[in-house]
C-alpha cells in the first residue's frame, strides 16, 4: 500500500514557457538537480523525448541555474511550446528517445559510400520527425557537401524531400513556376512574373520563402502588399479564381526537410550543388509544378560566381528535373548588380508596384529582367513562341498584368499599402568618379543591420549602379530604418569596412 502511495505522489514536472526563440530547434530547459535529470541520467545537450498528453517531440536539453526554474518546472522554447500545444503548469513526461536507425546510413556517407534511395527516404523521414540533433544534421550536410553526391543520389534526395511533406495537385496542366538560385539583392521579379503568367491564362500557384540570411524573401515583400500566410484550402480558392497566387510555402508543409537542412547549412556556409538542386526541385515537386523557369544570376558576389559554376549547376538541375518528371529551362542572368532600387521588403514592394503600374520612373532593370523571365514562362507554358518577350510586354504594358495582380491580392485577403520607414540617412560619394563595383553582400548586410526583414520598411534605397558617373556629394544610397538605433548601427558598418560602393576616377 505504501508503495502505491509513493507512486501516486511521485513528483511531477510542469511546463513553463521561457519565451526563447530557438528557431526550428525544440529546446527544453531543466535544473541539474531536477529528479528527472538525476534519475534518467540526462546530461547537457542530451536528446530527450518530451510528452504532453497525446503530443510528443524530441528536444535538446539545456541545463540552467536553479534561480531560473523551480525544481518541478521544465522550460520550453517557443517552437517546443507551439508543437506540444501546452498551457502553463501542464504536466510533462520525459524519456530517452529510441536510437535513430537511419544515422548508420549517414555514417556510411561520411566514409564516402553511395546511399540507396530507401536510405535517403529513411534519413529524411527521421529528420522531419525531429529525431536528428543539430550535430547529426551537420554531419549529414557535411558528408553530402561539395561533389560527394552522384546524380542518382541527388535524384533520390529530391524525391525523399518532396515525399516527406504535402504534395499539391492541380486539375489544369501545365502548372508553371519560376525560381531564382539567389544571391542578388532586390531581385523581386516573382510577383510580376506571376501576374503576367496568370493574365495569360496560365496556372501559377507560387509558393515562396521568407528571408533566411537575406534582407527580404519574396514572401516578405509580398506580405507588405497582401496576406501570404494562407492555408491550403484558401490557396486553392485563390488559384481557382485567379489562376495564380504568391503565398508563403512554410504554412503548407511543402518539402519540410528543406528548412531543417537550411538551418544548419547557413552557419556552416557550405556551397553544395547537390543539396541546392534537391532543395529547389523538391519544393517544385511538392507544389505540383510541371514546368519551371530557373533564374541563375552569375556574378562575383552572387551565389553562382562564374560561368563554369553556372554550367555545372544548370547541368545538375536539368538532369535531376527530368529524372523526377519536371520540365525546366534555365536562364543565366546578370549577377553583378542588385536589381531595382530597393533592398528590403517594403522598398522592393514599391519597385515591383512601379513596374506593374507602368510608372515611367520604375526601375528599368527590374522591368527588363521580369519581362525576360515572364517570356520564358509563357513559352514553356505554351502561351507564346520564340522568347515570349513580345507577349509578356503586351500583357504588362496593356495593364492586364496590373489588373490581375490586384485581383490576386484581393483574393488573398486584400491589398495593402507598403509601410514607409521613420528614419533615413543618405550616403554620398566621397569624390567624383565612376561606380566600379557594388558588393551585393555588403549591401545586404547594411540592409539587415538597418532592421530588414524583421522591420518591413527597413533597408536600402540605391541611387547609382555600376558604370554610372557620380559627382562629389551625390547620394549613392539611403538607409531606411524604423529606429534611430538600427539606423546608427547600419550607418556605422556602411561608413567602415562595409562600404558597398567602389569608385574609380574618370
Amino acid at each position: 500500500m505504501s508503495a502505491n502511495n509513493n507512486h501516486n505522489h511521485a513528483p511531477v514536472i510542469r511546463a513553463r514557457r521561457m519565451g526563447i526563440d530557438t528557431y526550428q530547434e525544440p529546446i527544453v530547459f531543466m535544473r541539474a538537480d531536477c529528479h528527472v535529470c538525476r534519475s534518467e541520467g540526462f546530461q547537457v545537450r542530451a536528446r530527450v523525448k518530451v510528452t504532453a498528453g497525446a503530443r510528443s517531440l524530441i528536444a535538446t536539453l539545456n541545463v540552467v541555474d536553479e534561480a531560473l526554474l523551480a525544481l518541478d518546472e521544465a522550460g520550453l522554447s517557443e517552437v517546443a511550446w507551439r508543437e506540444l500545444q501546452v498551457k502553463p503548469g501542464d504536466v510533462l513526461e520525459f524519456a530517452h528517445p529510441e536510437p535513430v536507425q537511419s544515422f548508420s546510413s549517414v555514417r556510411r556517407k561520411i566514409y564516402g559510400l553511395e546511399l540507396e534511395p530507401e536510405e535517403y527516404r529513411a534519413i529524411i523521414d527521421d529528420m522531419v520527425a525531429g529525431r536528428y540533433s543539430n550535430v547529426e544534421l551537420a554531419s549529414f550536410v557535411t558528408a553530402c557537401a561539395g561533389d560527394h553526391m552522384s546524380l542518382g543520389e541527388i535524384v533520390s534526395l529530391t524525391r525523399a524531400m518532396a515525399a516527406a511533406g504535402t504534395i499539391l495537385t492541380w486539375p489544369a496542366r501545365p502548372v508553371v513556376d519560376k525560381h531564382c538560385i539567389g544571391g542578388l539583392p532586390g531581385n523581386r521579379t516573382t510577383p510580376i512574373v506571376v501576374a503576367i503568367a496568370a493574365a495569360a491564362g496560365l496556372t501559377m500557384p507560387k509558393t515562396s520563402s521568407r528571408a533566411i540570411t537575406s534582407p527580404a524573401g519574396t514572401a516578405d515583400a509580398m506580405e507588405t502588399l497582401a496576406p501570404v500566410d494562407l492555408d491550403l484550402a484558401t490557396m486553392r480558392r485563390v488559384v481557382e479564381r485567379e489562376g495564380g497566387c504568391i503565398v508563403w510555402g512554410g504554412a503548407m508543409d511543402l518539402s519540410p526537410a528543406d528548412d531543417i537542412l537550411i538551418r544548419v547549412e547557413r552557419p556552416l556556409d557550405f556551397d553544395s550543388d547537390g543539396q541546392l538542386v534537391a532543395s529547389v526541385l523538391s519544393k517544385k515537386l511538392a507544389a505540383g509544378s510541371t514546368h519551371v523557369v530557373l533564374d541563375v544570376p552569375v556574378g562575383p558576389t552572387a551565389k553562382v560566381r562564374s560561368q563554369s559554376a553556372a554550367r555545372a549547376i544548370i547541368d545538375k538541375l536539368t538532369h535531376v528535373a527530368h529524372a523526377v518528371g519536371l520540365e525546366v529551362h534555365a536562364v543565366q542572368t546578370q549577377g553583378t548588380d542588385p536589381v531595382g532600387r530597393g533592398i528590403g521588403p517594403a522598398l522592393e514592394a514599391h519597385d515591383l508596384l512601379a513596374v506593374l503600374k507602368g510608372d515611367p520612373n520604375a526601375p528599368v532593370d527590374l522591368r527588363e529582367r521580369s519581362l525576360r523571365l515572364a517570356g520564358e514562362v509563357l513559352v514553356l507554358g505554351g502561351k507564346a513562341t520564340g522568347d515570349g518577350l513580345g507577349e509578356a510586354q503586351h500583357l504588362l504594358d496593356s495593364g492586364a498584368a496590373w489588373k490581375k495582380f490586384q485581383a490576386i491580392c484581393e483574393a488573398q485577403g486584400g491589398m495593402r499599402t507598403p509601410p514607409v520607414a521613420a528614419f533615413h540617412r543618405h550616403f554620398a560619394a566621397p569624390q567624383a568618379g565612376r561606380v566600379k563595383t557594388i558588393d551585393n553582400r555588403k549591401l545586404a548586410r547594411v540592409a539587415k543591420l538597418a532592421g530588414a526583414p524583421r522591420s518591413p520598411a527597413a533597408g536600402l534605397e540605391l541611387h547609382a549602379k555600376t558604370g554610372e558617373r557620380v559627382e562629389h556629394g551625390q547620394p549613392l544610397f539611403t538607409v531606411h530604418a524604423q529606429s534611430q538605433g538600427e539606423l546608427a548601427y547600419a550607418a556605422a558598418y556602411a561608413r567602415g569596412h562595409g562600404a558597398p560602393y567602389e569608385l574609380e576616377p574618370v
